[in-house]
């Protein structure tokens, strides 16, 4: 997935009551487990994969890290800051270890992969390696650690999408959920580790991801999220009926399950997302009108050096397109300044795209040189840090603009929001999302509603990251 940084959306994310049944006696679990998810949303829904997986052999869930014997750490390798975390918190629990020798710790994930030398025999700080196509292996891999072996399987697959697996929900507001439709990256963009890290691009069997969907649906979910590193590279031949499914048909399938189920989609690559997509979304209304769209520089150059394999023109032009066919449609974008040789005129022409773009939202990053990557082979970091962080300052200053802007359009609109639960100022006030992926806030009022339920909501005033509105129906 391409940098979307949820550091700021899933850090920490730990084991929910969703499978951690209070009433069940601890004996009838081997052990319990415990388990930390940082980085992107496809780690998130590659924990809930690992969580059924070791519940399916016998491992029970905790939310109380004092209580588990098995604990686990995923996160990826596409930022620094993420890794610098990650490492802080392996030395925070190999020091419960230390307290309780029969404690194993593990790393799962595009870290795993990256650094298995380092952790296990270097630094010393896990029990055992676990890669993204390699969580079946798990249970197998707890008993090897149990008898003081090193754990390790960072092998990659070019097949492996665990479409037989059904993810066991953590922390659920039993609302929404992710549900991953294929896994890996063919993209060598130069910045990027994913490919190295998750291997080769494979979609997932489209029935598989229908039957999730609908059973969510089922079971009283209201929004699914289709998850992958490129979205709109989706391809999957279907045998039984001998037709090529892409990401449109994929989508308008899903759309059909409900017109009550809401649909997201992430990430989206430039280069890739067609028409076919556009015209899906506008079809149906219960297709959310948000796309994000990375963009990375606005300098032609940068993204040539990025091998983005699109111009910077050529990006407007399809930013055009979306606005052209979804005028209600909003548009975040990934953001990186200081990229190997980026001149202030590159710089520039960044802020100056995202003028254009108008960007609803932006995650926002300066340059960290990712070993293994190609950049780090070919390029020379030479851009001064004290410069990357002054632009990247004024890329965020340019967005608080870009967001202040878009809200205010919003204001006196009307628009239909998926209640997720309490505002985390007050639960006298309900928090919610509308269908461009905006927060939204508003009183509950002498209504009637509850967590899962849609209301209309007319906006009265906002923030730079927040709608504050009122119900009118």
């Amino acid at each position: 997935m391409e940098l979307t940084d949820t550091d700021k959306i899933h850090n920490e994310v730990r084991q929910g009551e969703a499978y951690s049944p209070e009433s069940e006696v601890k004996s009838v679990y081997k052990k319990y487990f415990y388990i930390e998810s940082y980085g992107c949303a496809m780690n998130f829904a590659d924990t809930e994969i690992v969580a059924s997986i070791l519940n399916s052999n016998g491992y029970g869930a905790t939310k109380n890290l004092e209580d588990a014997e098995l604990i686990f750490v995923n996160t990826c390798s596409i930022r620094e800051k993420a890794e610098a975390t990650v490492r802080k918190r392996l030395t925070e629990f190999r020091k419960l270890k230390e307290a309780n020798k029969g404690v194993l710790v593990g790393v799962l994930g595009c870290m795993a992969e990256r650094l298995k030398n380092k952790l296990l025999e270097e630094e010393k700080l896990v029990d055992l390696v676990i890669g993204p196509d390699s969580y079946r292996s798990l249970p197998s891999l707890i008993q090897q650690a149990e008898t003081g072996q090193k754990a390790v399987n960072v092998l990659l697959s070019r097949d492996e999408t665990y479409s037989d697996i059904s993810p066991i929900r953590l922390d659920s507001n039993g609302v929404c959920a992710f549900v991953s439709i294929m896994r890996g990256c063919n993209n060598m963009c130069s910045f990027c580790v994913v490919p190295f890290t998750r291997g080769r691009e494979r979609s997932r069997d489209a029935h598989s991801i229908i039957a999730e969907s609908k059973d969510l649906f089922d079971r009283g979910f209201k929004e699914i999220t289709l998850l992958g590193q490129n979205v709109d590279s989706y391809y999957w031949y279907d045998e039984e009926n001998g037709t090529n499914i892409t990401f449109a048909d994929l989508l308008e399938s899903v759309a059909q399950i409900d017109k009550e189920l809401r649909i997201r989609f992430s990430t989206s690559h430039p280069k890739d997302i067609t028409d076919e997509v556009l015209f899906v979304m506008a079809k149906y209304d219960n297709v959310c009108k948000h796309i994000h769209l990375p963009i990375q520089s606005g300098s032609t150059r940068l993204l040539q050096l990025m091998n983005r394999t699109y111009s910077r023109e050529w990006y407007l032009a399809k930013v055009d397109r979306i606005k052209e066919l979804l005028p209600t449609c909003t548009i975040t974008a990934d953001i990186i300044t200081g990229f190997c040789t980026e001149t202030e005129e590159d710089h520039q022409e960044t802020l100056s795209a995202m003028e254009y773009c108008g960007y609803d939202m932006s995650y926002m990053y300066f340059y960290s040189e990712r070993p293994g990557t190609l950049a780090a082979k070919r390029f020379e970091d030479d851009v001064p840090l004290d410069v990357k962080k002054r632009r990247l300052q004024e890329v965020v200053d340019m967005q608080g603009v870009l967001s202040a802007k878009g809200n205010h359009k919003d204001l006196g609109k009307t628009f239909k929001i998926l209640i997720e639960g309490n505002s985390k100022k007050s639960d006298l006030d309900w928090s919610g999302r509308s269908e461009q992926n905006k927060s939204v806030v508003f009183a509950k009022g002498n209504f009637n509603f509850k967590i899962g339920d849609y209301a209309m909501v007319k906006i009265k005033d906002y923030t730079r990251a927040t709608l504050i509105g009122e119900i009118v129906n």
